[in-house]
């Protein structure tokens, strides 16, 4: 179930006994929280509503709260945040959890209370019983990725919400500078609306104003400059971005990241794999794989290769000598351009 049929549900009044948030897409998460709260009458909240950390505290104080009966009022809720047990996570600070009982609740939950587990997780580990046992009973909310489409809706639900419009090519833009990214697209709209405040419209020039360009968006730019071979261009942005204090070797290591992406979904978008099959296969956000598609489209498998390698040198010399960062860059460039150059007369 995603998180918009579940808050549909609860709009209803179809109440589970278990719930699982599983999930990193924040904004979503807490979107859930507060309409399961509001299950729960706001003057009885107090006695009747529950949060606990098990990375601090023992799952036996939460069950001894999700077995009471409610304080005069129909139900209780219970979150159980950060419910590391569930995946094959370790800590080191280790509390000592009574997982025999929570086996025995998940098998047997009281009808008056409403547990919900906030997994702020990719995945649970489906070789436990414990896992067993929780899917057979609880309904799973999954939030780790929402599509392109869906995170327009959500921008256009809240915008509505407010009678703001915003133009097509803004919103474009957005999720664009935002790499598709719920939880940032969410955070720069207070300031757009503000911006809007007036003429109730969200144009492209506040876009551009407003909303900085991630790091990952700059990388993006920056590969392809390199696969356009526009060295000026990419020695430039590349200058900006330090200038900006972002490190050397963690830029390089974002332009591998994504010329590895290129590599995958050329070979497998070969292989017939289609974007949804891509993002499930290589476990990235959809967003990225449509921005992969469409950049290996227009290039071939060699100069991707190339690029990569010669970036992977690039990182051997930043981590090996003292060389400057931006010039190693520039020698990376030229290199790259003038051996793909060759091929092409050859």
């Amino acid at each position: 179930m995603n998180a918009q049929q579940a808050i549909q549900d609860l709009q209803h009044g179809k109440l589970a006994s278990i719930y699982v948030v599983l999930g990193t897409v924040n904004y979503l998460a807490d979107q859930l929280k507060t309409k399961l709260l509001q299950v729960i009458p706001s003057e009885e909240q107090t006695m009747n509503v529950g949060s606990y950390d098990m990375e601090t505290t023992p799952v036996a104080v939460a069950l001894d709260d999700a077995m009471s009966a409610p304080f005069f009022g129909e139900r209780r809720l219970v979150f159980i945040n950060h419910p590391y047990f569930l995946t094959g996570e370790t800590k080191k600070n280790k509390i000592d959890h009574d997982l025999d009982t929570l086996q025995s609740y998940f098998d047997h939950p009281e009808p008056d209370t409403i547990m919900v587990l906030m997994a702020p997780y990719e995945k649970l580990d489906a070789r436990k019983k414990l896992v067993k046992s929780l899917k057979k009973q609880a309904t799973i909310v999954e939030i780790n990725q929402v599509s392109e489409h869906d995170t327009q809706k959500y921008v256009q639900s809240e915008l509505t919400a407010k009678k703001i419009s915003i133009d097509p090519d803004a919103l474009q833009a957005l999720v664009s500078r935002t790499d598709g990214q719920l939880g940032l697209i969410m955070a720069q709209l207070p300031k757009l609306m503000i911006y809007a405040a007036q003429s109730q419209r969200i144009d492209l020039p506040a876009v551009d104003a407003l909303v900085t360009k991630s790091l990952t968006q700059n990388v993006f730019d920056l590969v392809n400059n390199v696969l356009r071979y526009q060295t000026q261009a990419a020695v430039e942005l590349y200058h900006e971005l330090v200038t900006a204090q972002e490190a050397p070797l963690k830029i390089n290591a974002i332009l591998l990241g994504q010329f590895r992406l290129l590599l995958q979904v050329k070979i497998l978008a070969r292989a017939g794999y289609s974007q949804g099959s891509l993002a499930s296969t290589l476990k990235v956000h959809p967003y990225r794989v449509k921005l992969a598609l469409q950049t290996v489209r227009q290039f071939n498998q060699p100069a991707l290769r190339a690029a990569y390698l010669g970036l992977l040198q690039t990182e051997v010399q930043m981590k090996t000598t003292q060389r400057d960062p931006e010039l190693l860059f520039e020698l990376f460039m030229v290199q790259f351009v003038n051996e793909r150059q060759a091929l092409v007369q050859n």
